[in-house]
């Protein structure tokens, strides 16, 4: 292939592909993106231009761009994990982060060292840079396997942490140990090589800091207009990356990530916008560069590993990496289970593989032989650590009680006597759920209903250090404040997605109406008959009650609707134990094996043929349609 437009395309189809597969079917999305570049690449040959036999195909058909292409998206990508760092998550962490930074990087550094040359048999030098280079986790990897597995927000921050900072500090140890290999004492003694290269770390750090200081003050002082932001912010990034890669080689990495830390803690009314921005340059960018960089693999680079790899791939996830995490955070306080799953977890990605690129070409220019392994070692422990810890993250977080073991919950954003009274038959239906609102009053008769409840703003950034968003899989707009409703819709969706959040009376006028809110700003309408709050509210107070059934091939759907009468309203549908609410845009059909849970008149507002209630159970609300003596529905059961 010499047709570089075509390529990207490939490379868009086969990187955003894997990441929507992932996606669909709930699986580690890292791990089907190195598979889809090593068959499209080392297997199929698809990016292999002509006459480049023997080359590494994607060096051979991007040529001089490679190296720049990869190091921008690393550049971006490290700044975005940056971006995501708030000081204000620390609180109680502050010394568990530090003991993994710091002795943390010291002791992985040695011992992954010395596996390497123990087991590898690499020199003590090639040993000492890939020790290095193996000390990064980092956000492209830890980042979706958080989000996956849904973590109690304390390993979730320890993991997310340890893995940015992490980063760009294994890429100087690196850095650090090339000059002794290669210039040795042409660039001076060890100790004028460390000063200079801890001198310029400082300086690209300050550097970093006093970028993102500026961005911050521009933005909040309105010097950059709102639709400049987002490239504004991007063209820094790269000056920022380049500025201090001239002072230092791969001190880039630092500089982009202090920028991010600093602009993240800034209070930049536009953060999340930003950060939206940022996440999906870099989810495009993080699928995009594994493709390249698993498709720029040959067959001879894997010829160059042997059985010894199985070996140290073994020594670093069951030796270094929790013998690194234990001896770290002795005395940091942190519960055994954080240290088991810390201990457990550290997967490698994107800046791994990137800096063995480099190293290993330069390492093999100069003449040293062990550098042609450094990069397929590289992608194997990618590969291992990936579907390793990708697929044992969730089960082992379940396992120590760091991740709800329930199915999706529902959070409520609003307490009125209608909305306590769905949570309570939420509840009982064993859907976890929680009802928050700012008026401790309004939230007394869910205390009373031992409903769980939440006294605080929902916007507050402080509710996203004392509410986990992780344990809830849908939110209930309905608060009488529509405004308040459309921000939170709004805020939420980046977390939760839109198609999981309902807006109660989100398009109650017209839409041609001013005086209606833009559909941009809102979630799904709410109940198919898309009812305002005050006549859902005129119901609870005219006695309509919540009424569970269940279908079944003796009571199909055609005849629950058939009985239930023109008057009910479907609230949602439980299926195969995954929830689905009723919206106006999506309508709920449901199937036999379904439970419905739908909203109806008191009994005595029901036409006589389509309601026969009982003498007794009124107040239970359920009716057992898989029982054929139930010939009608009985909403009083």
């Amino acid at each position: 292939m010499d047709n570089l437009v075509f390529a990207f395309a490939i490379i868009g189809v086969l990187g955003v592909g894997a990441q929507w597969f992932a996606w669909r079917f709930n699986l580690p999305a890292i791990v089907l993106m190195v598979i889809a570049g090593i068959v499209a690449g080392p297997v199929l040959g698809i990016f292999n231009p002509p006459g480049s036999a023997g080359e590494p195909p994607m060096e051979a058909l991007f040529g001089d761009f490679y190296r720049p292409i990869i190091a921008i998206a690393v550049a971006v990508i490290l700044f975005e994990g940056g971006l995501q760092l708030n000081f204000s998550e620390l609180r109680g962490l502050t010394k568990g982060v530090q003991r993994l930074v710091f002795p943390g990087v010291a002791i992985a550094w040695g011992l992954g060292a010395l596996a390497a040359y123990l087991i590898i048999g690499f020199s003590w030098q090639i040993a000492l840079l890939f020790g290095g280079i193996m000390v990064v986790t980092g956000p492209t990897v830890i980042i979706p396997l958080l989000r996956q597995s849904k973590l109690n927000p304390r390993p979730a921050t320890l993991l997310k942490w340890e893995g940015i900072i992490n980063d760009p500090i294994g890429a100087l140890l690196a850095v650090l140990v090339y000059e002794f290999v290669v210039f040795g004492a042409s660039h001076g003694s060890p100790g004028e090589i460390i000063g200079s290269i801890v001198i310029a770390s400082l300086l690209t750090g300050a550097l970093g800091f006093a970028i993102g200081r500026f961005t911050a003050t521009a933005f909040r002082r309105g010097w950059v207009p709102e639709y400049l932001k987002p490239p504004v912010l991007l063209a820094l990034v790269i000056v920022c990356f380049e500025t201090a890669n001239l002072l230092q080689h791969e001190a880039g990495l630092l500089a982009v990530t202090a920028m991010g830390v600093t602009m993240a803690n800034s209070k930049i009314a536009s953060i999340n916008e930003l950060r939206l921005f940022k996440e999906n340059i870099a989810v495009l960018l993080v699928s995009g560069v594994f493709i390249i960089l698993t498709a720029n693999l040959t067959f001879d680079s894997f010829l160059a590993l042997d059985w010894s790899v199985a070996w140290y791939l073994a020594a670093m996830l069951f030796v270094v990496r929790p013998l690194t995490v234990f001896l770290s955070t002795i005395g940091s306080g942190l519960p055994w289970q954080e240290r088991l799953l810390v201990g457990w977890i550290a997967p490698r990605g994107i800046v791994a593989v990137a800096v063995s690129s480099f190293f290993g070409a330069s390492l093999v220019a100069k003449g040293y032989a062990d550098g042609e392994k450094l990069i397929p070692l590289a992608f194997a422990m990618v590969f291992v650590t990936v579907i390793a810890h990708g697929f044992s993250i969730g089960p082992m977080a379940k396992w120590l009680k760091l991740a709800s073991r329930e199915r999706p919950g529902v959070l409520i954003a609003g307490a009125s006597p209608w909305s306590i009274a769905l949570a309570a038959k939420l509840k009982e239906l064993e859907i976890p759920v929680m009802v928050a609102d700012t008026s401790w009053r309004r939230l007394k008769p869910a205390r009373l209903a031992d409903v769980p409840t939440y006294y605080g703003e929902i916007l507050s950034e402080v509710t996203e250090h004392h509410l986990d968003l992780n344990r809830f899989g849908y939110l209930l707009a309905v608060s009488g404040n529509e405004a308040h409703n459309a921000l939170v819709s709004t805020d939420l969706a980046p977390e939760l997605g839109r198609a999981a959040i309902y807006q109660v009376n989100a398009r109650g006028k017209d839409e041609e109406d001013r005086q209606a809110m833009s559909y941009t700003l809102q979630g799904r309408t709410f109940l198919h008959s898309a009812a305002p709050l005050d006549e859902l509210l005129r119901r609870h107070y005219n006695g309509w009650i919540y009424q569970r059934t269940r279908l079944s091939e003796e009571y199909p759907p055609e005849r629950y609707k058939e009985e239930a009468g023109p008057d009910h309203e479907i609230v949602l549908v439980m299926r195969k134990g995954a929830i689905q609410f009723a919206s106006r845009e999506a309508p709920v059909e449901p199937a036999i094996g379904d439970t419905v849970l739908a909203y109806i008149p008191k009994p005595s507002e029901q036409k006589p043929e389509t309601a026969k209630p009982k003498k007794n159970g009124a107040q239970n609300g359920e009716n057992n349609g898989a029982n054929p003596e139930n010939k009608k529905t009985d909403p009083s059961r």
